[in-house]
């Protein structure tokens, strides 16, 4: 697994079609309710993605401060870091033409955040002529969805992806699969392994619900060599970059 390091001057945690769904700081009131009540979406985590508490020690995964990445054969991992302030603020799997990017937020005691999220991300595909399919999979409710925009040549183009999220103990865990993967389930499995075998950090700090947990770069490299490069000398691969895409004449 080769890791990248890669600058950006935006934050990266949703399409620019989707910022208005991107997880961020909401009701600091919800953040002190202690009540312990299961999510309309629970998910048997006992497959993945963990808990910290839930396992002993990383056995071989990349510790990237809020959560632990474990690599594939041939993986690259391209850490994305905001330009202003150096801080990592996703991560994003690249296995041959598919892509998954990682995310860990808080989350309340109460309830989780996927359903509520997920109704967000479905009204505003929809709102932009855009077309959702919910699926359900072992890892909860996915979102399949079809985002449109020009085309050089004035057709419309539909640019595929797929929103998985699971919801944990005071965590939200979200993944975006696009490329290959958005629309091709066997080159989607490899990724989802890897998002089942992510291990999420908390932490015990008090934090609103849908604010990001913090990443870092890892402090004790790869399973394999690990390169380090700046936006200018790394292959710029963006997870939300048109992949495979469906045309119609418009």
């Amino acid at each position: 697994m080769s890791i990248f390091r890669r600058n950006k001057s935006a934050e990266p945690a949703a399409p620019d079609e989707l910022d208005d769904v991107t997880p961020s700081e909401v009701d600091e009131e919800a953040a002190a309710d202690d009540a312990e009540v299961g999510t309309e979406d629970e998910v048997d985590r006992s497959g993945g993605p963990h808990d910290v508490a839930d396992v002993e020690g990383r056995d071989g995964r990349l510790d990237l401060g809020a959560i632990w990445v474990r690599g594939l054969p041939g993986m690259e991992l391209r850490l994305e870091v905001e330009q202003e302030s150096q801080q990592v603020n996703a991560a994003t799997a690249v296995l041959g033409e598919s892509a998954l990017q990682l995310q860990a937020f808080a989350a309340p005691r109460s309830e989780g955040l996927w359903g509520e999220i997920r109704r967000e991300i479905a009204m505003s595909v929809e709102r932009q002529g855009g077309t959702v399919e919910e699926l359900r999979t072992d890892l909860g409710t996915q979102l399949r969805t079809r985002l449109p925009s020009a085309g050089p040549d004035g057709r419309t183009v539909f640019a595929p992806a797929t929103f998985v999220g699971v919801d944990g103990p005071r965590w939200f865990l979200r993944g975006v699969l696009s490329g290959r993967a958005a629309i091709d389930d066997d080159a989607a499995e490899p990724l989802l392994e890897v998002f089942r075998e992510v291990v999420v950090v908390r932490g015990g700090d008090p934090m609103a619900p849908r604010e990001l947990l913090p990443l870092r770069l890892p402090q004790d490299g790869a399973p394999e060599a690990a390169a380090d490069a700046d936006e200018d000398e790394t292959p710029d691969l963006d997870p939300f970059e048109r992949g495979p895409e469906i045309t119609e004449v418009r």
